[in-house]
């Protein structure tokens, strides 16, 4: 793209935006500066999943980033982003058995390695995609410092924590009730298996006693696990109930004597007083189950259908023929039908209860005892908890340290294993000939105990065990590279509030742990993205929003622009995804205008260089120059402050209405005759508009990158100058003075009051009006005869006079309207209108007023309307009445400004 072709009639962001990324790739405008005296500032990507595709999550996440490090680049920091994916070991290996089932086969016909294999074409196929996607939507990241959580380096840094924490005696395994998903097979994470409110039922079963009549009421809402229940247990302090200690009742359908029991997990006066105990499906049934050495039976498979695990696949035990195989939830409704039949379904009640479901794949989770690899956090956490109450680490917003301070006060053990295949595999090795078990950094050639074959274990890590050491691993960790001193500790990052648990906690745990410091000192936790029902969007829920669609229709700054002038502290961004125009047309409107206000002031530019804004005599400068100047100083201060506290809307904001506002509404308007003159005041003209557009741009820049270049590269004097790398705009972007801007904001209120004279009288655009203006101040007064030209020509005036006393003209028909600080404005109207027509077109209006006014008054006068209506009804009526008043004043008030009889 030549950066001297004149600029097109129209906007067009396909025609600008893929040339200019792939001019700063090729620059290396998106390395750090090497200068030493550049500080650093880092950020690293929250690694999207590696064959994920751009959604708007991602769309808001990276556009966020890429500000705040456009931000910090041009403000001289060495800008660091670094890039990457993540492995995404649950994500990817279903899309990988999806498209396996396709063919007929699961991953058991093609065995491990072939099946990891067959992963590893897959993320080579696809695992560039999101990728260039976030190219596209304009992402700055140091592509040359791109991370895979399986890459080589990063596996070495995994297994150096795993046998680290191995060493610590941090890590173990454990028999345990976990969170397990039916769907992928594996065990989930508490983070991982999220609640969500479902509509479901409270069961009350009775169990007779085994030694009498009567029994006991048990409530619950997974009655398919009744058949794993080994006790009933009731509150030690529940002095009604725990005479029935020691007695033993029947569990139904099983036909199996269990005991009661008394233990301090049950809550006295809480439901029915009774608690039914299964300790292999529930993780505090299995602690109760612990401190009474209670068997731990399982009554379902990894698929979650119904079978006595003791009977290695057979019917019978705890599980009866007519239950054998059935789905966890067919069961349920079986279970209960039989309860039913045999009188021992006492009632069922109505429920919303929280159920757990797998984040990936949204399956209904089980709690399944089982053996797993677990990391202790108490000893992680402590420092981490202790770092963030001195302050080495803050969230924005705040009320989210709440959330990090509770989660980690309060932290369970992390289960680490999962039961997959693709993912980091856990770097532990077993001897079957003398019993060795041992973690090692590197693959072991035989038992250091006996030199027999070793075999390693099946599992493979948690995903996010790869994720927690993110801001180091990416940076060389182990080893003590220089891009580790530079950039480690890195600043600020940048996600959802969803992952504060699943990662950034982790991440300060592992930073601290490893690293010896916080791995960042800022974490900005953004808004969702929410449709205009707030509903979160999502692909499945088919409420989303295509991010590259958003880029080829409206251009990559248009997007930009809608997240985050929509992007307040802690809120969440509203979007349309069935009218994109309504939510992007902001953006591209935008654009367009900048695009035509970079027109029109370059053409009048020209190439020659033009003197710097200090080099302009100040004797030069017109009121409109020093108030303009002024208002740019205020912009850049105010950006500056916004962007420094994470107020992306208001740094967006304010050079937009800066630009839009005082800028091309007013400057722009007042310079014309001047911007083309070739006397002196058209060269500071000239000067004072470069300049000012040169740092509007600046301001811009890092939320609309693309444009601003292409604008930016096309100023005099500029060359192959990029803006990526221009100073930020600060002390020389203008200089105060509140005088200026005092007097031209009276200006402006002139011409204004005299438009809305026009407006609502209806004046033809081409007639000029006599205007008088008095009680004026001084300085006023020179405000109006330094601006008189421009006053005169913005609101169509051709007599302007300053006066004392009456602003009114004696014996002239016109309007009056107030200024600020107590100025008077009157507009000569009686030879621009026909006052007669106009007279009689307002006794007409103010009729009709009286008449709804009368009618309105009658009703809310009606005592019975009042006490019988509702009251947004008497409201509504009341609110008519005030609005309808306000009128009829303000047409009173201008028949008699017009003298109408």
């Amino acid at each position: 793209m030549s950066d001297a072709a004149p600029l097109s009639s129209q906007y067009s962001a396909a025609a600008i935006e893929a040339p200019l990324y792939a001019d700063w790739q090729a620059r290396g405008l998106f390395a750090p500066s090497a200068a030493a005296d550049a500080r650093p500032f880092v950020i690293v990507i929250p690694p999207p999943n590696v064959t994920d595709v751009l959604h708007m999550g991602h769309g808001l996440n990276n556009t966020v980033q890429d500000v705040l490090v456009r931000f910090e680049r041009m403000r001289g920091r060495a800008a660091l982003w670094v890039p990457g994916t993540d492995h995404a070991g649950i994500a990817t290996q279903n899309v990988v058995e999806k498209l396996l089932a396709a063919e007929g086969k699961t991953r058991f016909d093609l065995g491990r390695a072939a099946f990891v294999e067959r992963v590893w074409a897959h993320v080579h196929l696809k695992g560039d995609t999101i990728l260039q996607q976030l190219k596209a939507i304009g992402c700055s990241c140091d592509w040359s410092r791109t991370r895979f959580t399986l890459d080589p380096a990063m596996s070495r840094a995994v297994r150096e924590v795993f046998v680290r924490l191995w060493e610590e005696g941090l890590i173990y395994r454990g028999y345990r009730v976990i969170h397990w998903c039916p769907r992928c097979h594996t065990a989930l994470s508490d983070e991982e298996a999220e609640h969500s409110d479902v509509e479901g039922a409270l069961y009350y079963i009775r169990y007779p006693f085994a030694d009498a009549d009567g029994h006991v009421t048990v409530a619950t809402t997974r009655p398919e696990t009744m058949l794993g229940d080994v006790a009933v247990a009731v509150s030690p302090d529940d002095e009604a109930r725990r005479s029935l200690v020691g007695r033993h009742v029947i569990l139904p359908i099983a036909e199996l004597e269990i005991p009661i029991i008394a233990d301090e997990h049950v809550e006295a006066g809480f439901g029915t007083g009774f608690v039914k105990i299964t300790p292999a499906h529930d993780a505090d049934d299995f602690e109760v189950g612990r401190r009474h050495d209670l068997a731990t039976p399982i009554v379902m498979t990894p698929d979650a259908r119904m079978a006595d695990a003791a009977l290695d696949g057979k019917p019978g035990g705890r599980v009866p023929a007519p239950l054998f195989g059935l789905d966890r939830f067919e069961a349920r409704k079986a279970i209960v039908a039989m309860l039913k039949e045999k009188g021992l379904l006492e009632k069922v009640e109505s429920r919303l209860h929280a159920v757990r479901h797998c984040y990936r794949c949204d399956t209904v989770v089980e709690p399944r005892l089982s053996d797993q690899w677990f990391v202790t956090m108490e000893p992680l956490a402590a420092p981490a908890l202790e770092a963030y109450r001195k302050g080495e680490v803050r969230f924005i917003p705040e009320r989210r340290g709440d959330e990090f301070e509770q989660w980690l006060t309060g932290i369970r053990d992390w289960n680490i294993s999962r039961q997959l295949w693709w993912g980091h595999r856990i770097p532990v090795w077993y001897c079957d000939g003398c019993g060795f078990q041992g973690a090692f950094r590197e693959d072991p050639a035989a038992c250091p105990a006996c030199g027999a074959a070793l075999r390693q274990d099946e599992d493979v890590l948690d995903t996010w065990f790869s994720s927690w050491l993110w801001p180091f691993s990416t940076l060389g960790w182990p080893d003590a590279t220089p891009d580790l001193a530079r950039y480690y500790p890195t600043d600020v990052l940048v996600t959802a509030p969803e992952i504060i648990f699943f990662w950034v906690a982790r991440m300060i745990m592992a930073g601290i742990h490893f690293v010896g410091r916080v791995p960042f000192h800022t974490v900005y936790l953004h808004g969702t993205v929410r449709d205009t029902h707030h509903v979160k969007m999502s692909k499945s829920l088919g409420n989303g929003i295509d991010p590259i669609e958003v880029v080829n229709r409206y251009g990559a700054d248009a997007l930009r622009f809608a997240v985050t002038n929509g992007l307040g502290v802690g809120t969440d961004i509203i979007l349309d995804p069935t009218d994109l125009d309504t939510s992007f047309a902001s953006g591209r409107n935008f654009a367009n205008k900048l695009w035509n206000v970079g027109r029109l002031l370059l053409s009048a530019l020209g190439d020659a260089p033009l003197p710097a804004l200090a080099d302009v005599p100040a004797a030069r400068l017109t009121l409109a120059d020093r108030w303009i100047v002024s208002r740019l100083a205020r912009a850049a201060r105010e950006t500056t402050e916004h962007l420094e506290r994470f107020r992306l809307n208001d740094a967006v904001g304010t050079p937009y209405h800066f630009l839009w506002d005082d800028f091309a509404d007013w400057y722009l308007e007042e310079i014309k005759p001047r911007l083309r003159s070739e006397a002196a005041e058209g060269d500071a003209a000239r000067a004072v508009a470069a300049h000012v557009f040169d740092r509007v741009l600046r301001l811009l820049h890092p939320a609309m990158p693309f444009i601003t270049e292409a604008l930016y590269r096309r100023l005099p004097g500029r060359g192959d100058a990029s803006i990526m790398v221009a100073p930020w705009p600060g002390a020389d972007a203008g200089r105060d003075d509140p005088e200026a801007e005092r007097d031209f904001a009276f200006v402006q209120a002139l011409v204004d009051g005299v438009r809305e004279v026009r407006a609502e009288y209806g004046v033809k655009p081409g007639t000029e009006l006599p205007v008088r203006v008095s009680r004026l101040a001084a300085r006023q007064r020179g405000a109006i005869e330094a601006a008189r030209e421009m006053i005169q020509r913005l609101a169509k005036v051709g007599r302007l006079e300053a006066v004392e006393g009456d602003a009114a003209t004696p014996g002239r028909i016109g309007s009056h309207a107030l200024l600020p600080e107590g100025a008077e404005l009157f507009v000569e109207l009686g030879d621009a209108i026909d006052v007669g027509k106009e007279c009689a077109r307002l006794a007409a209006e103010l009729a009709r007023l009286d008449g709804q006014l009368a009618a309105v008054r009658g009703k809310l006068a009606n005592g019975t309307f009042r006490s019988r209506a509702p009251a947004e009804v008497v409201a509504r009526e009341t609110e008519k009445e005030q609005q309808w008043s306000a009128k009829r004043d303000a047409i009173a008030a201008k028949l008699a400004a017009l003298g109408c009889a």
